[in-house]
């Protein structure tokens, strides 16, 4: 079974999906996620310019042989969007092979391990009534797992609280980033009251999740976790920028509150350390950004040896078909631990069409053969790339600050 075509499609059905399509010799076509929110066109020129060639006339089945040949091939390894464009080329043969097999990639990678993949959804809100709102209607809808965020009080924005009536609170249109402002001892002040409100309303049976998005220094993440082991949230996700592994250490030193980290991670070297020193206790590396399915499943295994559990991302920033080779994982792997589902908005699904379900908190991918995502060539051509950026954030000095 030999490629030969690949192409490379970026639309922007909403917000903008950058999409790899492999066709073989016996008319099977395979689709994978090279999305790089707010630096699209460098991963589609990467496949372009550098990668397509390489694939034409080589063995579809092959895919650990060419995953290594990409990886090793390049000899400048690893980034964001080198491991972008290597995880679409192998989600893609992966859902090749799957048709081919005629079974889900989830039978492929040895079966299911569970009936259901927990899944957390996001409720937010301007004031603590607006999130509590929130949060009692992602109850209604059956999440049993709920990430909570909501503006500080004195700060003019606050990351994780989208517009009135939108679910996107990032990236921006326009020719320039959105600048927000951010005011750490505000935030570290506000965050207990929060979670100690939530509690007060809807008490322990429920799981939170909060997200710090890499904004704390190691100590003043140590203090938020103390601040938090009340309340027993879920996880703290992103205390701190991750480039200094070792900084960990120093947050463990000052709270047993569960550390979650890893959505901007690539490789496994990103968070050996941090794995194998059982820094943190929730892996959140995703598969499009972590080279794809084959070297997951490997960031995985190792974290398994250490008892650090899985929590892929899952934002809208990563397109319907990452959502379901993250599930197709998620169903395998025996230390899973749970799911970001932040789900895609209109008119993403006349390009991208869907199997996975939701019920009751859990997802599924579906048994449909291959990834389960059909993509609209056509579709996508009625909604062509519109640029845009993540947001840049200051301090309320003006000094650049972690985003």
């Amino acid at each position: 079974m030999l490629i030969t075509d690949a192409r490379v499609v970026v639309t922007s059905p909403g917000r903008n999906y950058v999409t790899l399509i492999i066709e073989t010799d016996d008319g099977i076509r395979g689709i994978g996620d090279a999305t790089l929110n707010g630096r699209e066109l460098s991963v589609a020129s990467y496949l372009e310019d550098h990668v397509v060639p390489l694939l034409i006339g080589r063995e579809a089945n092959r895919i650990e042989d060419i995953w290594h040949y990409l990886y090793k091939g390049a000899y400048w390894r690893r980034g964001p969007v080198t491991m972008t464009a290597i995880a679409a080329v192998d989600v893609a043969l992966w859902d090749i092979k799957g048709k081919k097999a005629g079974m889900p990639v989830y039978e492929l990678l040895g079966g299911a391990a569970r009936s259901g993949v927990m899944v957390y959804g996001h409720a937010s809100g301007e004031s603590l009534d607006e999130l509590k709102a929130d949060f009692r209607a992602h109850l209604d809808l059956g999440y049993k797992a709920i990430r909570i965020q909501c503006a500080v009080p004195g700060l003019r924005k606050t990351y994780g609280i989208p517009a009135a009536g939108d679910a996107v609170y990032e990236p921006a249109s326009g020719s320039l980033p959105q600048e927000d402002s951010w005011e750490t001892t505000s935030y570290l002040d506000f965050a207990p009251r929060m979670f100690e409100a939530m509690r007060e309303e809807f008490g322990f049976g429920v799981h939170m999740l909060h997200d710090a998005h890499h904004r704390l220094t190691p100590i003043e993440a140590g203090r938020l976790g103390a601040a938090l082991e009340p309340y027993r949230p879920f996880w703290l996700e992103d205390p701190t920028p991750a480039e200094d592994q070792t900084s960990f250490r120093l947050i463990r030193q000052h709270t047993t509150t569960p550390i979650a980290v890893g959505e901007v991670f690539n490789s496994i070297w990103d968070c050996q350390t941090l794995i194998t020193e059982r820094l943190i206790d929730y892996i959140r590396a995703t598969v499009v950004h972590a080279g794809g399915i084959t070297h997951l499943r490997r960031i995985f295994s190792l974290a398994e040896l250490y008892g650090v559990r899985t929590g892929s991302h899952g934002a809208g920033d990563l397109s319907p078909i990452t959502m379901a080779a993250a599930l197709h994982v998620d169903l395998t792997v025996p230390n899973f631990g749970i799911q970001e589902y932040m789900g895609h908005k209109d008119p993403a699904g006349e390009v991208f069409r869907t199997n996975y379900t939701f019920t009751d908190g859990l997802m599924h991918p579906g048994d449909a053969p291959g990834i389960g995502v059909e993509f609209d060539e056509e579709a996508a051509a009625e909604y062509p790339y519109d640029r845009k950026y993540l947001p840049v954030n200051r301090r309320l000095d003006g000094t650049v600050h972690d985003w």
